[in-house]
């Protein structure tokens, strides 16, 4: 047992200690440096090398395969599978893939960073440590730099849902008043009593996503190991990487890294997932039971009527929605 109750409900809010100014939020970043590291891909246990660097205005980030030589850009028309990862192919040769790119995507873009390239030598990237903790951490490592052009963002304009199996559900919202970013609320159900019900409200921000989700690792059942092992699947898979539970326990013998650690980790997958709409997301975010489809099955739904969101540039939703407002009259 982790010693934390399984029936939470979490509430976070970004804070006003956030180091970069509203202004300069509103504005492109990359890396100052590159970085790389070395990992285990969860699902062939292969040994991999990543590397991320900084890329020019306009870049966007894109996931380059060193041992193919192509440049797979992280956009959501690329999504190629949600099984058990995301997984982005070359819009021209399927064959080329990267896989579980999701953490990477939410650190790159939590911490705001909208230009790089992740070199990775291998379908697959590394897992770390099962969160998005160590990517944080390379991020800072070289540090961040503004660009001299705005950022690209999104506002949702009206709400859309989607649903799923077993009562999965999710859905963007107009943002508040006055709120940039993501307002998310999300719950969990599992059956494990070690999982239970979980819920948490976050308002994502870099230092909400620093303190109160990068840390979260991925998870699973013991059976789900058994049987994806079976299946020649998560041949990288330890204790090390991921958290896993049966019935009543963590079998982690060091417990989990914080309270909620399961509902918070579904979160930091859908700031990944939605990141691949390649631009700041200003929307109020809900869903009950999340995973990688039902995220995919979002953005692509918001993206499937022009009435649903507007595209804006270094604007904030506030003189987004002034701007409704104006035109209604």
């Amino acid at each position: 047992m982790d010693g934390f109750p399984h029936s939470v409900t979490i509430f976070g809010q970004g804070s006003s200690s956030d180091s970069q100014s509203a202004a300069t939020r509103q504005m492109q970043h990359t890396l100052k440096s590159a970085i790389d590291c070395v990992g285990i891909a969860l699902h062939t246990g292969a040994r991999v090398a990543m590397t991320l660097r900084p890329a020019a205005i306009g870049h966007g980030i894109v996931f380059r395969r060193r041992d193919l030589g192509v440049d797979i850009p992280a956009r959501l028309e690329l999504v190629a599978d949600t099984n058990l990862c995301t997984v982005l192919a070359h819009p021209t040769i399927p064959a080329a893939r990267v896989g579980t790119v999701e953490h990477v995507m939410a650190a790159l873009a939590a911490i705001g960073i909208s230009n790089a390239v992740v070199e990775v030598d291998g379908p697959e990237l590394p897992i770390l440590d099962g969160s998005a903790a160590n990517v944080v951490f390379l991020i800072d490592c070289v540090g961040i730099v503004a660009q001299d052009a705005a950022r690209l963002a999104i506002a949702v304009l009206r709400p859309v849902r989607v649903e799923g199996a077993d009562g999965a559900w999710a859905e963007l919202l107009p943002p508040a008043p006055g709120v940039a970013g993501l307002d998310a609320r999300v719950s969990i159900e599992f059956d494990a009593p070690a999982i239970g019900a979980q819920s948490l409200a976050l308002h994502i921000t870099p230092s909400s996503f620093r303190h109160e989700l990068a840390a979260a690792r991925t998870f699973c059942l013991l059976a789900e190991v058994e049987a994806m092992q079976a299946a020649g699947l998560a041949r990288g898979g330890s204790l090390d990487n991921a958290v896993v539970v049966d019935g009543d326990r963590v079998l982690n013998p060091a417990g989990l890294h914080m309270e909620g650690e399961f509902v918070r980790h579904k979160l930091l997958d859908m700031v990944g997932d939605l990141a691949l709409a390649g631009a700041v997301l200003h929307a109020g975010l809900r869903a009950h039971r999340p995973g990688h489809g039902l995220n995919n099955a979002l953005l692509r739904a918001l993206f499937a009527d022009p009435a649903n969101w507007r595209q804006i540039e270094g604007a904030t939703p506030i003189e987004v929605a002034n701007e409704k407002r104006a035109v209604r009259g």
